[in-house]
């Protein structure tokens, strides 16, 4: 028998019972070698379908693909031991129904092996998350701004002001009545997101929310400075990596040009090679 411990991962009821107490550190990753490191420090790490915003350049995540969630949630798989995993469930994949969304819950989890899906949708979404949860297959919930909603809601808008609130709330509520583990609350004004917090007994995973929700969530890249195109008021960058990478580049492009790079320690030496009968010995 080994005499180190096996790592033992984090599941969904053990981010459930995190309501009130420490909060939830989450991050998104799309590759292994950023999964490895995000699991190191954090309890959630989601494969999200911003990955075909910040990976794929597509303009939202509208034209995300089953097909690239799974081979983005593949990769993250190979980086993660300690946190949860969880994968996006990308657009047109579960709004039909519940019998569409078991299904391709199902194809995600077997071929990915994430232990629970995220699927956006409050009141609406109710019956497929209770029928998923049901039938084995833990869910994420996400309310508030469903960026999968774009068009619907005319941008990237500030949601919870006004008569809004009470329908996010009621989105907030009926999902934790469906059975989700937690609920990811985007870009709901403060107030509304700390009274959901309170009012819900399932843990509040606020991006651009607030900070009296349970746990927080950012998009990795934003964390880096990695992604650029925008930069949402919620973000707080830690880094400035792709800054750092188009200087490290330049460099490198006016080396070559300069015939500064390869210099001599980058190469291998021609050391005398004794011959034998015409041929290298």
């Amino acid at each position: 028998m080994s005499a180190t411990a096996e790592t033992k991962a984090l599941t969904p009821p053990d981010i459930a019972d995190r309501k009130g107490r420490t909060p939830i550190v989450c991050l998104t990753a799309y590759t292994t070698p950023v999964a490895r490191i995000v699991d190191r420090h954090c309890d959630v790490v989601l494969v999200g379908d911003s990955v075909g915003m910040v990976l794929h350049g597509l303009p939202s995540t509208l034209g995300v693909t089953l097909e690239m969630m799974i081979m983005h949630g593949q990769a993250v798989r190979r980086g993660v031991e300690r946190a949860l995993l969880v994968v996006d469930m990308p657009f047109g994949s579960y709004e039909e129904g519940p019998a569409q969304a078991f299904r391709n819950a199902a194809r995600l989890m077997m071929e990915t092996g994430c232990a629970a899906v995220k699927l956006e949708g409050g009141e609406s979404m109710a019956e497929t998350i209770r029928f998923l949860t049901g039938r084995g297959i833990p869910v994420m919930a996400h309310v508030g701004l469903t960026p999968q909603a774009v068009n619907t809601f005319g941008g990237y808008k500030v949601q919870g002001r006004g008569e809004a609130g009470e329908r996010i709330l009621r989105d907030a509520v009926a999902v934790a009545e469906a059975g989700a583990f937690s609920v990811v609350l985007e870009k709901v004004v403060e107030p509304l997101a700390r009274s959901i917090t309170q009012k819900i007994p399932i843990p509040t995973i606020g991006i651009g929310a607030s900070a009296a929700c349970d746990g927080q969530i950012l998009v990795v890249d934003d964390v880096l400075g990695q992604f650029a195109d925008f930069r949402p008021k919620f973000v707080k960058r830690y880094a400035e990596l792709g800054r750092d990478a188009e200087t490290a580049i330049a460099a490198y492009a006016a080396d070559v040009r300069e015939h500064r790079f390869p210099a001599g320690e980058h190469v291998f030496g021609d050391k005398p090679t004794a011959i034998k009968g015409g041929a290298a010995a």
